[in-house]
């Protein structure tokens, strides 16, 4: 349902799914686009809500694609636990996915009533566009410092807590979650598909509490029951599933090969665009 209670419709649920699983991982921001797609299309805001729980959906598709990863670094992290070796490459990537997490935990639940109120601040379009904008220059900056030579065996608890500090800033939408993580990651030092690959792992936590804090929510006062309302939430989940788990493989494989120039030039493209119309009385 949209954040005033009305419903959705199917044709909205499919596209506000794909726009969630085509802009979860790239690093564009997700949040921005649920907000701005419904503008553009002269939809009702769907919420931050709904925008969470089909977030779900993009978990889903994450722990598909990194399956044989997370088993990996739960059998090594329990064995290195067992034999008290805490310098364990997967007992390190574990490490560093639990602090990272804890940033956005903690932020997200004391910003939480701000963020879901109606009319937020922090959800204006001129707020999206400035972040976009900004996120891309350091996106930029990144870029021409960095040095693309760690891979996820030299990761330490010192880069989970960092990569975690920006996750957290993705609060405010446009930042992007897997923007400003796989910008830290890059910071760090981090070759491009190694970062994005801790984007993810680190995201699994994040996304998967979201979602299922705020189905919880639904749940609880009413806005998920009707049979509307669950057609198009699991509409929404399966569509946002299979776009999200295409567009891991992708840019995983993208950015073997590719710089992130291409999201560069599109966060401030679409920043600027936003702020255009958004200014100019255009959407709101």
């Amino acid at each position: 349902m949209m954040a005033d209670g009305s419903a959705i419709s199917i044709v909205e649920a499919l596209t506000l799914g794909v726009v969630q699983g085509l802009t979860e991982f790239l690093p564009i921001s997700s949040t921005a686009h649920l907000r701005v797609v419904p503008s553009l299309l002269h939809w009702q805001d769907p919420g931050a809500a709904y925008s969470a729980v089909i977030q779900l959906g993009s978990v889903v598709a994450v722990l598909a694609y990194f399956f044989k990863d997370l088993l990996g670094i739960a059998k090594g992290s329990l064995a290195a636990i067992r034999n008290k070796d805490y310098t364990d490459r997967d007992f390190r990537i574990a490490g560093a996915i639990v602090i990272g997490t804890i940033p956005i935990c903690v932020l997200g639940l004391l910003l939480k009533p701000f963020l879901e109120q109606d009319g937020s601040p922090l959800r204006s379009l001129n707020v999206i566009g400035c972040a976009s904008i900004v996120m891309g220059i350091l996106l930029f900056v990144t870029e021409k410092v960095s040095k693309h030579q760690r891979t996820l065996d030299d990761i330490t608890g010192r880069d989970g807590a960092l990569v975690g500090l920006a996750q957290a800033i993705a609060l405010i939408p446009g930042c992007s979650r897997s923007g400003s993580t796989l910008t830290m990651a890059l910071l760090l030092g981090l070759k491009r598909a190694e970062a994005a690959r801790f984007s993810f792992l680190l995201g699994i936590p994040a996304i998967t509490l979201a979602g299922l804090l705020e189905l919880k929510d639904m749940v609880q006062h009413g806005l998920v029951g009707q049979s509307d309302s669950m057609t198009s939430l699991a509409v929404g989940l399966v569509s946002s599933m299979v776009v999200s788990y295409l567009a891991i493989a992708w840019l995983i494989r993208y950015l073997q090969q590719h710089g992130t120039w291409i999201f560069v030039g599109y966060r401030l493209l679409f920043g600027a665009v936003i702020l255009y119309l958004s200014l100019s009385g255009k959407i709101q």
